[in-house]
């Protein structure tokens, strides 16, 4: 008996429900196409007197489809630019996040 969609990578990253297409490009390899879910909370922190307002961007996507990338490495989403702050962050279910930072 198969699960909820939830627990495959695959039904749950569908580009006409939640996920958005992102291109990749490992700095050794080839740039490839990946399913993902692109979040960018905001956040803002105060430090005594002082504030800082941040972005942090990330892809949610199959753990499988970025195993071989790592810091440094580019993906587009949307037209926008990013470099990966560290490598995939799998989280054990088949899922891996991709902590991002914008070039400018």
């Amino acid at each position: 008996m198969a699960g909820p969609a939830w627990e495959t990578p695959d039904a749950f990253l569908q580009l006409d429900d939640f996920a958005t297409l992102a291109t990749v490009t490992p700095r050794e390899g080839v740039s490839r196409d990946i399913r993902g879910i692109f979040d960018e909370p905001y956040f803002n922190t105060q430090i005594g007197e002082y504030e800082a307002d941040a972005a942090q961007p990330r892809l949610t996507c199959k753990a499988s489809d970025v195993a071989d990338l790592s810091a440094k490495d580019g993906v587009e989403i949307d037209g926008r630019s990013y470099l990966l702050v560290t490598g995939p962050q799998a989280d054990g279910t088949g899922f891996a996040v991709l902590i991002l930072a914008a070039v400018d």
